[in-house]
Formats: structure tokens, C-alpha cells, sequence
């Protein structure tokens, strides 16, 4: 896969440049740009969250929780050139976290609103038939891909291009593009896709009264504001963010070694909805609700209370022991070691077990880069 060399100027570069960048082991990592660059959204973890909270009882709060949700009409806006949908009770969910500088996330992402947003985070969540288990897979945004030809938000058609960063695609067309670029990547058709924001994500962790997860060495990353010693916390939403955005803290300071972080986490919060008693307290399952519903954006099939109750009543049955999570396997690229590169043939193995709802193989990941984050925290 050809690599870039040189940002050039435009919509999708500013996306590329928008990382903070790492080096190679063995070498001290140098943090570069503001906070804003640095701003992670929420996971996959979240919004896993958010449609599990449906499955404990969303359809029972007033439907006017309708109108917080935005949505997106991926049938018109990508057409027929999409890979065939798979009618065998499985289903795959593109999770994206995108750093607008709208509303409150401007604060928490360390910037002013600039007028774009990137995805900074994706995750593919394939619930296999009989919705009783789920493999995750995290994108690396810093992974070089060849992206094709999308739409911005103007209409205007925007020409493919090799060799940019996977977060590129978001900042060139929004979510539709980046599930366009997911199923160029993987040849698999998303059937929904989810997206949350910062400020949904931080209300949502408060509203459930924290999230509880044990850190095996101490965390410090005045970046993210995170000071957390080794062991057991009760994380409020300010830490949860700190937590899954911190990448100098832990690992070699990579978006590897966040992932790790991110997907611990996901398994500890998805456990915690499970746990959490809302049907005895309708106040605060109207708060879940209408933060929750505030906090996405879904694709149109999925896009009422309704619907959500529906697809979140299919999950509630997944805990933590019953998701596999990996990372898309990647290796540091030898001639820029702040971008990573696709072990192709590693990859469709994981490609090739999620479009027969297999589980992913062992020797999917075996020897690819990690970021050297494993079992920092747990749920």
C-alpha cells in the first residue's frame, strides 16, 4: 500500500495531519499539536452502551425522545454499489466517533469549532446469528488505506485517493463515506452505524453514576487530565473521557495502545448497563434516555426509539465474556512509524470469519503491533 509522504492541502489532509504523533519503540515519543488534534470521541463501548440501555426499557419514555435523534439515509446517499447484504441473522454496525467542535464538544476537545469533525475512532461490531456473541474489531485512524470516491457535504464529488489516513474518509464526506471506505476495506456490507459525541458520552457515563474499571499500573497524562493510581475506580465522565483518549499515557504512546484502553473499557461498560437498575428508578431512565438519544447519530433504519428498543432488545444478552475484541491487524509503517499499514493477508482472515459468521481466528492477530497497552485496565 503506497504511503504518504507529504500532507498536500485540503479537506481530508487536515484530517490526516490531525493526529498526535508517536515513534517507533526505542525511541521518546515527541507529542506534537494542541489538544484539539489530540481529541478522541467516544467508542464503540458507548454506543454499545446506549443501545443496550434501550433493551432495559427506552420504549417506555415519551416519544418526543425521537426528535434528539439524528440520522443519516446510507441507501441513497451510497446507492447500489455497496457489497451484497447478508440475510443469515448476523449483523455488522459501524461505530464511529467523530470530534466536531459543535455545541459543548469544543471544550472537550480542546478547540473551537472549525466547522469540520473527524472520526477519530471506528470500530466494526458483528453480531453473530442468534445474538448471543459479538466480535469487535477496532480501525486504527492512523492506518494508510485507499479510499474511494465519496461526496462531501456540499455534494460536490471528491476523487478517490491511496495511501491517506482511515480518519480521512470522515472529514471528506461524513459517515457515508466512511462506511463506504469500511466496505471498500473489508468487502462487507454495514447493515447500521452509530455515532457519538463527547459531550453525550461524558453526561452519559455521570447519568450512570460512573463507570467502575481497576487500572493495573498508575495512568498520568496531563493532556488528558487523567491522574489515576493503580487499582480500583469509579470513573466519572471527565476520567472516562481522560481514559479513552489518553495514548501518552500508557503503551508506546500510539492510537494502538489507546485501543487497548478503549476496549477494555467498552467490556467494563457494557457489564455496568447490564447491572444498573433503571426500570426501578423512572427519573433516571428518563435521563439515560434522553442523553442517550441526544448522543447519536444512526443510520435511518435505526433511527426512532423505537427501532433502537428493537436492536438493543437483540443485544442485552451480550456481556463482556461473550465479546471477542481484537484489533484490524497492522504493522508500524517502516518508512513513517506514526502510521500504520494493513497486514492484508491477516485481515481477510478476520474479513473472510466475519462474512461467515465465524469467530475470528487466533492467527488473525498473532504477531501484529499492539501498542503495547494489553491489561492495563479491566472491567
Amino acid at each position: 500500500m503506497p504511503a504518504e509522504r507529504e500532507p498536500n492541502p485540503g479537506i481530508a489532509d487536515k484530517a490526516t495531519t490531525s493526529g498526535p504523533r508517536h515513534r517507533a519503540k526505542g525511541h521518546r515519543h515527541r507529542h506534537r499539536g494542541g489538544r484539539r488534534r489530540r481529541a478522541l470521541l467516544v467508542t464503540a463501548w458507548t454506543a454499545a452502551g446506549v443501545l443496550l440501555l434501550g433493551g432495559t426499557g427506552l420504549g417506555v419514555v415519551y416519544f418526543k425522545l425521537n426528535g434528539n435523534i439524528h440520522s443519516v439515509d446510507l441507501n441513497q446517499m451510497l446507492g447500489g454499489h455497496r457489497p451484497a447484504k447478508v440475510d443469515d441473522g448476523s449483523q455488522n454496525i459501524l461505530v464511529l466517533g467523530s470530534d466536531s467542535r459543535s455545541g459543548g464538544n469544543d471544550k472537550l476537545g480542546g478547540g473551537a469549532d472549525d466547522g469540520t469533525a473527524r472520526s477519530d475512532t471506528a470500530m466494526i461490531v458483528h453480531v453473530y446469528k442468534g445474538h448471543k456473541r459479538a466480535s469487535v474489531v477496532s480501525i486504527p485512524r492512523d492506518t494508510l488505506v485507499d479510499r474511494p470516491e465519496c461526496t462531501d457535504s456540499k455534494g460536490t464529488a471528491q476523487p478517490a485517493a491511496s495511501g491517506v489516513m482511515f480518519n480521512s474518509a470522515y472529514a471528506t464526506g461524513g459517515a457515508a463515506c466512511a462506511v463506504k471506505t469500511v466496505e471498500s476495506i473489508t468487502g462487507i456490507r454495514m447493515d447500521h452505524f452509530v455515532e457519538v459525541d463527547f459531550t453525550g458520552f461524558q453526561k452519559l457515563i455521570d447519568d450512570l453514576g460512573g463507570v467502575r474499571v481497576t487500572t493495573t499500573r498508575d495512568i498520568h497524562d496531563p493532556d488528558s487530565h487523567l491522574d489515576l493510581k493503580a487499582g480500583a475506580h469509579t470513573l466519572d465522565g471527565e476520567q472516562a473521557l481522560g481514559l479513552v483518549r489518553t495514548r501518552h499515557g500508557v503503551g508506546d504512546g500510539s492510537d494502538l495502545g489507546r485501543i487497548q484502553l478503549q476496549q477494555a473499557f467498552m467490556k467494563a461498560l457494557v457489564d455496568q448497563v447490564g447491572q444498573v437498575g433503571v426500570l426501578t428508578s423512572p427519573s433516571k431512565l428518563y435521563d439515560l434516555a434522553d442523553t442517550g438519544t441526544k448522543a447519536v447519530t444512526t443510520d435511518s433504519d435505526l433511527a426512532s426509539v423505537k427501532k433502537l428498543v428493537s436492536f438493543a432488545g437483540g443485544l442485552k444478552g451480550i456481556d463482556s465474556s461473550r465479546m471477542n475484541m481484537v484489533t484490524m491487524p497492522v504493522r508500524y509503517d517502516p518508512s513513517n512509524p506514526n502510521r500504520v499499514l494493513l497486514e492484508k493477508d491477516k485481515a481477510q482472515l478476520v474479513w473472510d470469519a466475519l462474512k461467515n459468521d465465524r469467530p475470528i481466528p487466533a492467527s488473525a492477530t498473532e504477531g501484529a503491533d499492539t501498542g503495547q497497552a494489553d491489561g492495563v485496565v479491566t472491567g
